[in-house]
C-alpha cells in the first residue's frame, strides 16, 4: 500500500509537470483572426497570452486580466472559464505549498460556478471542474486519492454524456487513469488506448468559435509520446 501511494504521489508531480501543455497555434489563431470588437480582440490576446506561458505570475496576472473582462462583459461566460483555467495551470506551476495552492483553487472554482451561472458550455466546465480536482488530489495524494480520484471519474463521465465529441474531457480522464497505481486498476498501460481515443477526438474536434475552449492536444501528444520512448527502449 505504502509503494502504491509513493507511485501514486510521483504520478502527481508528473502530472504537475506537463499540465501546462497548450496548442499555441490555436491561440495564436484566434490572436490573428481580426475580431470585430475590441472586447474580442482583448479576450483572444489574453487567451494567446495563457496558452503560452508556464510562469506562475504571467499566470496570475492573466487571471487578473481576465477578472476585469468579466466585468466588461459580464454575460459573457467565457472570462470567468479561462480565468479558472489560468488559476488551476498557476497551481500546477507554483512552489507554493499546500494551503496557497488550496486558496487559489478555491479561487478557481469560484470563477468556475460564475461560468456555470452564465450557462456556460456545460461538458467544458464539468471537464474544468474535473481537472481541478486532480489538482487538489496532486497537492496531497497519500490523504486525497481516495476523494478526488473518484470525483475525477464521476465528473469526467458527466462531461461526456453532455458532449461525447469533447476531447478535453477523454484527456483528463486518462490522465487519471495514467496516475492510479496499477494495483487499483490504473497505469500507462491501462491508460494507453484511452489516450488513443481522446487523440481521435482531438482529430475530429473544431471550436465553434475562435475564443472557444481548445486546450489539450499538445498535452496529449507529449503522453504518446512517452510511449513511443518507452516502446523504442525496450527494442
Amino acid at each position: 500500500m505504502k509503494t502504491a501511494l509513493l507511485t501514486l504521489a510521483l504520478a502527481a508531480a508528473s502530472l504537475a509537470a506537463v499540465a501546462q501543455s497548450q496548442p499555441a497555434a490555436p491561440a495564436a489563431a484566434a490572436a490573428s483572426a481580426a475580431p470585430a470588437d475590441s472586447y474580442t480582440t482583448l479576450m483572444a490576446s489574453t487567451i494567446a497570452d495563457l496558452m503560452n506561458t508556464g510562469d506562475p505570475a504571467a499566470l496570475k496576472a492573466v487571471a487578473a486580466k481576465l477578472e476585469r473582462a468579466a466585468t466588461v462583459a459580464p454575460a459573457d461566460w467565457l472570462p470567468r472559464y479561462y480565468q479558472a483555467y489560468a488559476l488551476l495551470i498557476n497551481v500546477f506551476q507554483s512552489k507554493e505549498d499546500g494551503d496557497a495552492k488550496d486558496q487559489t483553487l478555491d479561487q478557481a472554482e469560484a470563477a468556475l460556478a460564475q461560468a456555470r451561472k452564465l450557462h456556460g458550455d456545460e461538458s467544458e466546465l464539468l471537464t474544468l471542474q474535473a481537472y481541478i480536482y486532480q489538482a487538489r488530489l496532486a497537492i496531497s495524494p497519500m490523504a486525497r486519492s481516495m476523494k478526488y480520484s473518484g470525483l475525477v471519474n464521476e465528473t469526467v463521465a458527466q462531461a461526456k454524456k453532455l458532449n461525447p465529441d469533447n476531447p478535453r474531457a477523454y484527456l483528463v480522464g486518462a490522465n487519471n487513469v495514467n496516475f492510479t497505481p496499477k494495483m487499483f486498476g490504473g497505469g500507462p498501460e491501462v491508460a494507453k488506448p484511452l489516450y488513443q481515443e481522446a487523440q481521435s477526438k482531438f482529430a475530429a474536434f473544431k471550436p465553434a468559435t475562435a475564443l472557444m475552449p481548445n486546450w489539450g492536444q499538445r498535452q496529449l501528444e507529449g503522453r504518446l509520446k512517452q510511449y513511443e520512448v518507452a516502446t523504442a527502449a525496450t527494442k
